[in-house]
């Protein structure tokens, strides 16, 4: 292993502690830790804070802004009245359907639009529940749902597509459009019964932190309600909504068409040269931090792939097996290193590194080359355990979240998916 290599393990390995020790800010640790990739030479200054001019990136941003015009022009609370008309004000029942409106969403989108579409919902009923609904009771459970819905069809997340890709290049059987859902449906049935019965009760335990409030003073939330609404403001912000929306589902048919961060870009001016929103507003009420640390979170992953430190671990794990590992056992090491390394790099550099050494040695093995493949995609769509994992799960920290509750909460889902996927292996090899 190179010097690069050593030195990227060693500065995330601290990175891991700082998180967890809540020793600085979040936002400070990521800044430090992509500081750090630079100084020692792992990775230059241009990978370390690549993120922050990704598309992925100003999806986010974007889409937070447009979440924030919803409110301002009184769209949001109007919708979270509408939700709480429906649903009463059992908080079980709410996020049962905020987590259930997850799916059909995330099946076709990605996790990271989806969630950018769902919590201005799920913020607006928590503001309408007038405190029988919380951001911490809910945020979490709409990021793990979103990551989980993309393991439903061949478009609903990157991993597969990947595997899809590289199977027909290189002549071998490519994936259905459902063939993934056969271990996407048992986890998508995990998570709702999770978050209801689970999750619930032990977020009750352990956030004990106080909840996050749209209005900042009793006297801001008066001036808030008691403020006239513009029925045009209010057209157009929803119309901004609609537009993103049509414009995530037309991408996503159309590859190449439009990306998503563009699309956000877009609707987040719109609405602040319409006045739904003013420029002083964006930035107070913008949510810095999760913005900061997914920006962050590219470095981290570029150290891994760039230095060779993930590759490294791969082929190392793989290789302790030799040449007698049953087709079983290879694919639950392969899920399990890309669980691992999806917790600190994204779903699409993992499925991309690994899908290659999983076709390698699934032919040096002669073992179903396809299956491999779709098990790698399926490892890498399992990732819960850190806010890194996923710019879908970076963004529910606007619930308040610590670093350690995702360990706690999002690791214990993790666990319980990584043992779904081992158990349903078989099930692949008889219906793929």
């Amino acid at each position: 292993m190179g010097t690069e290599a050593i030195i990227a393990l060693v500065i995330l390995g601290v990175l891991l502690i700082l998180f967890i020790s809540d020793m600085f800010h979040i936002v400070t640790t990521s800044i430090l830790a992509c500081i750090a990739l630079v100084v020692f030479g792992v990775i230059p200054f241009g990978a370390a804070f690549a993120g922050f001019s990704s598309d992925i990136f100003f999806l986010i941003t974007g889409m937070m802004i447009v979440g924030n015009a919803l409110f301002e022009t009184g769209v949001a609370q109007a919708a979270g009245k509408v939700i709480i008309s429906l649903v009463g004000k059992n908080e079980k029942i709410f996020l049962l359907i905020i987590v259930l409106m997850c799916f059909p969403i995330s099946a076709f989108l990605t996790n990271t639009a989806t969630v950018a579409m769902m919590l201005p919902v799920a913020a607006a009923a928590v503001a309408a529940s007038k405190g029988k609904f919380t951001k911490k009771n809910t945020y979490m459970m709409v990021g793990l749902t979103s990551v989980s819905g993309g393991a439903l069809t061949l478009v609903s997340s990157t991993p597969q597509l990947i595997a899809h890709e590289i199977l027909g290049q290189q002549g071998y059987q490519t994936l259905g459009f459902f063939d993934i859902s056969v271990i996407g449906i048992p986890i998508a049935i995990l998570v709702v019964l999770y978050a209801l019965f689970v999750a619930y009760p032990l977020q009750k335990k352990i956030l004990n932190f106080p909840e996050i409030s749209d209005e900042t003073t009793p006297q801001t939330k008066k001036a808030s309600l008691e403020a006239p609404r513009s029925l045009f403001k209010m057209t157009i912000s929803a119309g901004v909504l609609a537009f993103c929306v049509i414009g995530f589902i037309l991408g996503s048919i159309f590859d190449g068409f439009i990306t998503p961060g563009t699309i956000a870009l877009i609707g987040a001016t719109a609405c602040v040269i319409s006045g739904c929103i003013t420029q002083k507003q964006v930035f107070q009420k913008l949510d810095w931090t999760s913005v900061i640390v997914i920006g962050c979170s590219f470095g981290f992953a570029n150290a891994l792939d760039q230095s060779g430190a993930a590759r490294y671990i791969a082929e190392g794990a793989v290789g302790i097996f030799g040449d007698n590992v049953s087709p079983w056992l290879l694919g639950a090491v392969l899920v399990f290193i890309a669980m691992i390394l999806g917790n600190f790099m994204s779903n699409t550099a993992t499925a991309a590194l690994l899908i290659p050494i999983a076709i390698a040695m699934a032919v040096a093995l002669n073992y179903n080359v396809t299956h491999m493949a779709l098990i790698v995609a399926i490892g890498a769509n399992i990732s819960y355990s850190t806010p890194l994992a996923s710019p879908a799960l970076t963004m529910t920290l606007q619930g308040g979240y610590r670093f350690k509750d995702y360990i706690i909460l999002g690791g214990l889902f993790n666990l319980l998916a990584f043992i779904v996927v081992v158990l349903m292996i078989p099930v692949i090899f008889m219906l793929v």
